[in-house]
Formats: C-alpha cells, sequence, structure tokens
C-alpha cells in the first residue's frame, strides 16, 4: 500500500518572488514553522542535497533526514526525494507552480510507502501530511505575501 496526497494554495504575490522565496532552501527555517535548521551538503546547479532538522516533536524526539530536491525554473516544477528515509520506504514529493490572474497556485504532490515497522500506517500518515501541509502553506503564503508588501 502507498500514499498519496496533493495540497494547493494560491499565493498573491509575484511568480519570481514565490519561486525565490519557496525554493531557498537554507531559508526554510524563517518560512517553515517545523524546521530547525537546514544544512546543505552539496549543491550542483538546480540539485541541492540537504538534511532538514525538525523542532522537538511532543515527546522531545527530534527528526532529521536527508533530502535531494531538483529545481527546474523553466517549467517552475521541483522534484524532491529522501534520501534517508526514515519511517517511509520511500518519499517522493513534486512542487509545481502556476501563474494566476490572482496570484501563483503553488502545489504540492507527495506520493510515499511506510515501512512495515513505521510507527503510524498509511493513512495516519496521509491525514499528518494533509494536515501539516494546510498548515504550512498557509504560513508561506502570509509570509511571502507580507514579503511581497514590504518588499521595494
Amino acid at each position: 500500500m502507498s500514499g498519496h496526497t496533493e495540497n494547493e494554495i494560491v499565493v498573491d504575490a509575484p511568480m519570481e518572488l514565490v519561486w525565490e522565496r519557496t525554493n531557498d532552501v537554507e531559508r526554510w527555517p524563517e518560512l517553515f514553522s517545523e524546521y530547525a535548521s537546514v544544512e546543505v551538503l552539496e549543491r550542483d546547479g538546480d540539485r541541492v542535497l540537504f538534511r532538514l532538522t525538525m523542532h522537538p516533536d511532543a515527546a522531545g524526539k527530534v527528526w532529521s533526514w536527508v533530502s535531494e530536491r531538483v529545481a527546474d525554473r523553466a517549467t517552475r516544477t521541483v522534484t524532491a526525494r529522501r534520501v534517508e528515509t526514515g519511517p517511509f520506504e520511500r518519499m517522493h514529493i513534486r512542487w509545481t507552480y502556476e501563474q494566476l490572474d490572482t496570484g501563483v497556485r503553488m502545489r504540492w504532490v507527495q506520493d510515499f510507502a511506510m515501512k512495515p515497522d513505521a510507527p503510524v500506517d498509511h493513512t495516519a500518515m496521509t491525514k499528518r501530511i494533509n494536515d501539516n501541509s494546510r498548515i504550512q502553506m498557509a504560513l508561506i503564503k502570509r509570509k511571502v505575501e507580507e514579503f511581497a508588501c514590504t518588499a521595494p
């Protein structure tokens, strides 16, 4: 069995600003509420390999993993995967950006499979990802829109 999520939000800001802010991996702890730190391990053109570390969870556990992202500015898409998969057998993410009259539609599609010994099953992880994606997307929207209003 595998999991699949799709979430999107429209950010009322210029495409270039939305693209730059959301793909500046080093600044993700300023953009996302869940990330404590990012360490870039390797960069090769539009490909970045990095370690994400989350803030401690309710039980005090700190989760960390290595991911790889490849951004394609021409198509306004990003593909990502976890290199250190943790509780996942696999985790693949696709971000897309689409210019609308009302702003930029940012969409995240996540396809994953949980390991048999993972602390949660596919159903629980699907709910967790959907719930958190909505929270993080709303936060990103607010922060990018605020920045767009104050940028020179």
